[in-house]
């Protein structure tokens, strides 16, 4: 006789039945409790009166040391849309170049001008899928057919609409300049001024940020990437000469030994073909 079986009805909110699992494991040694990444960047973004304008400063660090004094943080998006990141670099980095691709796709497809929203949807949607695990905080920018567009995107996908933006470990000094200074219908020379100042600002108040200023200008007629726009740590001139006379330092004793080798002659000869 056939029985039947009702499946028990899953219940909501979180399970927390590994927590007991997790202590034991760490109490007796097995594994370590993860922790989280200290990453440093500043990257910023204003509206202005024609278009976006995005900036960032060029320093990579891993941990204490800096990996690299010259990175690149403003990524392609689209032709119209640029895109700086902040967190770790490889995955700030394969993000864009994962949404650019479908965005190109997207283009060629329908053969219009891919809109900053649609860029907008896709990074947030992508991210959250991954619930934060994905180390990329995104500022998005660009012009289309409804005008410019600013966007500030969080690791875990939550997205907002700005004037003005920032993201990463300099994000609040790079803040007071622009809560100080922006306002609306900015010139082009008085945004690149205001995006400047303030990644100076993360800079120099953030041990994550440094070495140069990149900024890229944003408007209906085309893009300009300039990299490096200004150099805020330059390399410092040596002020004392560290030049010593031979013998300054005293020699207490001097060995010579000689070292025994064998010298064998070789000859190469063309092999017949």
């Amino acid at each position: 006789m056939a029985s039947v079986q009702c499946a028990e009805a899953p219940t909501g909110g979180f399970s927390f039945e590994n927590c007991k699992r997790n202590a034991f494991l760490v109490d007796k040694g097995v594994v370590s409790t993860p922790k989280t990444r200290k990453t440093g960047t500043t990257i910023v973004g204003i509206v202005y009166k024609d278009g976006v304008i995005l900036g960032a400063d060029t320093r990579a660090t891993e941990d204490t040391i800096v990996a690299d004094k010259n990175c690149s943080k403003i990524h392609y998006i689209a032709p119209n849309i640029y895109c700086c990141g902040a967190g770790t670099a490889a995955d700030t980095e394969m993000t864009t170049r994962m949404i650019a691709s479908q965005l190109e796709l997207h283009r060629l497809s329908t053969g219009r001008t891919v809109r900053v929203v649609a860029a907008n949807r896709l990074l947030k949607q992508m991210l959250f899928k991954y619930h934060g695990h994905i180390s990329a905080a995104l500022v998005l920018g660009g012009v289309d057919h409804t005008g410019p567009h600013l966007y500030s995107i969080w690791p875990h996908g939550s997205t907002n609409k700005l004037p003005y933006c920032t993201m990463g470990s300099g994000s609040l000094a790079a803040m007071s300049v622009f809560e100080d200074r922006y306002k609306v219908g900015l010139d082009l020379d008085e945004g690149k001024r205001l995006v400047r100042d303030a990644v100076r600002a993360g800079i120099f108040n953030d041990l994550g940020s440094g070495s140069n200023v990149d900024i890229c200008v944003i408007t209906k007629d085309g893009v300009e990437y300039v990299r490096p726009y200004d150099q805020a740590n330059m390399k410092g001139v040596r002020q004392g000469s560290y030049k010593y006379k031979k013998g300054s330092t005293a020699t207490l004793s001097k060995v010579i030994r000689p070292i025994a080798f064998t010298v064998t002659d070789e000859t190469v000869e063309q092999m017949e073909t």
